[in-house]
């Protein structure tokens, strides 16, 4: 069967579906496990995977709005969905990782059973899951180009890392035996802070991309370069990019020569329009302004 090259927000969805297919699982096994167990880490753990689960369905639903087509309302389409959701997500990790930490300075300070052993194999288990989750998630975000699926990515990414935590905090208790049991706890509250880093890591780029921040330098240059290509280009004065969605939408101003007609000029900013729009780089719509050159 031929490889069929499917739209991103395909991708993006069959990807997020797949996560929260697979978070759904881990949440009841860790939950169950935690509770059996005796560990709060892995309690910890459960929880921040739930809110892995409610982040992905909101990613999910960012995405469906996003894949709407441009109304009346929406001359631009619905694409700032896609960043929206990536902020919510963000928002998520950060509220996830409080409650974590609340919790973990509550059990430490609270005296509980030993933690068993069977809940290190779990974990074990867990890790390999979501570290696998993360490097494919991530891989498609990049692909795509999404920031909202490589919020997501790191979502599995912190849970591998809650997960790594309670596994460490546990192996240290049943190690060093009678007098650690907060070892697990000490885990959890580390975890937390690691989530908290990586929430505003992830809320930085998303904010700059509903505030129309200009994209990478290597897309600029790009769209410059292929631009520029058309002999009857003078100088690619200004180029101003933002993303919507997926794709891009490109404002150019264009110098020609001076003595051309206007149905010259008109043409010279109709082949660069359709040389961009034909390019590799998603680009939606370009609106070109054509000045004479000095």
């Amino acid at each position: 069967m031929a490889n069929i090259d499917l739209h991103p927000s395909v991708k993006a969805i069959r990807t997020t579906v797949l996560g929260i297919t697979i978070s759904i699982g881990l949440v009841f096994i860790k939950y169950i496990a935690g509770y059996l167990g005796h560990s709060y880490a892995l309690v910890a753990d459960a929880t921040e995977t739930s809110a892995d689960v409610l982040s992905s369905g909101l990613l999910w639903l960012g995405l469906r709005i996003a894949m709407k087509p441009a109304d009346k309302e929406h001359p631009y389409g619905h694409g700032k969905a896609e960043p929206l959701a990536a902020i919510v997500i963000s928002l998520f990790l950060l509220g996830a990782a409080v409650w974590i930490g609340w919790n973990a300075v509550y059990f430490i300070r609270t005296p509980h059973q030993m933690p068993r052993r069977f809940t290190l194999a779990i974990l074990l288990v867990v890790i390999l899951i979501k570290e696998g989750m993360f490097r494919y998630v991530r891989k498609v975000g990049r692909e795509i180009n999404s920031q909202a699926v490589k919020s997501d990515a790191y979502h599995h990414r912190s849970d591998a890392i809650t997960s790594v935590a309670a596994f460490v905090g546990i192996l240290t208790a049943l190690l060093l035996g009678k007098g650690y049991e907060a070892a697990d706890d000490w885990a959890a509250l580390i975890a937390s802070g690691i989530i908290v880093v990586n929430a505003i890591l992830l809320l930085r780029p998303a904010l700059n991309e509903v505030m129309d921040a200009a994209p990478s330098n290597e897309i600029v240059t790009k769209i410059r370069a292929l631009a520029g290509e058309n002999s009857d280009v003078k100088l690619v004065e200004k180029c101003y990019v933002r993303k919507m969605g997926f794709d891009y939408f490109v404002d150019l101003h264009l110098q020609v020569d001076g003595g051309l007609s206007v149905t010259e000029g008109h043409a010279i900013a109709h082949a660069v329009k359709d040389t961009l729009l034909k390019s590799d780089l998603r680009i939606r719509d370009v609106l070109v302004h054509v000045e004479p050159s000095r």
